[in-house]
């Protein structure tokens, strides 16, 4: 599993005009194939009159998705470069949709291939690119009395609390670094008298 990755900050537009052209592009952060593609649709359907509407986007921290498409633009000069500048800016869980109003002059193969790829790397310069950390979930259950200053313990450490449960006793969600675990298994014996619970679970990434 990667360690991290990098991805978009937030959805937007960004347009540019090329020799009369207008190239809006419009990006999205996306968890799955299946919202990439719900975008890639109401972009399209946002723009019906638009000459083309052309789509790139990579899913996977290890970018094991990558689809991209001309939209009837001349094969490799739209689609390809617009993943290409994904690729290379190294984001990942992104969608990028180029819409293009034609202005009347041609640009040539060279020239559309600048245009689509530019305005994705414009467009991302714009809206920003955040890292997203790999991190262990865990749980800590505690008894009701240690549970309110165990909380605020853990956020004055700066520890990255997800959710807190009430039950019988109280279950703490937290993200941790591996590399952490076993320094925050002392540092919760110690603050909680061995009375803490901590339970490893699964894998997920989180703001570094």
């Amino acid at each position: 599993m990667q360690e991290q990755y990098r991805t978009l900050a937030r959805e937007g537009v960004h347009e540019t005009e090329i020799n009369r052209s207008r190239f809006i592009c419009a990006l999205a952060p996306v968890a799955t194939e299946q919202e990439a593609q719900d975008f890639v649709a109401r972009i399209r359907k946002e723009n019906p009159t638009a000459t083309h509407n052309c789509f790139a986007y990579v899913i996977g921290a290890d970018a094991s998705v990558q689809k991209a498409s001309d939209d009837g633009e001349p094969g490799g000069t739209a689609g390809a470069p617009m993943l290409q500048m994904l690729m290379r800016r190294e984001v990942r869980y992104v969608a990028a949709v180029v819409t293009r109003y034609y202005g009347g002059v041609k640009l040539g193969a060279g020239g559309l291939i600048r245009a689509y790829g530019g305005v994705v790397g414009e467009a991302l310069d714009e809206l920003g690119t955040l890292t997203r950390q790999r991190f262990r979930l865990a749980t800590v259950t505690v008894d009701h009395q240690r549970a309110g200053k165990l909380e605020n313990d853990l956020r004055a450490t700066g520890r990255s609390v997800r959710e807190v449960r009430y039950g019988e006793a109280v279950a703490i969600e937290i993200g941790l670094a591996d590399a952490d675990v076993e320094t925050f298994r002392a540092w919760l014996a110690d603050v909680t008298a061995g009375t803490a619970e901590l339970v490893l679970g699964g894998e997920a990434y989180g703001d570094a």
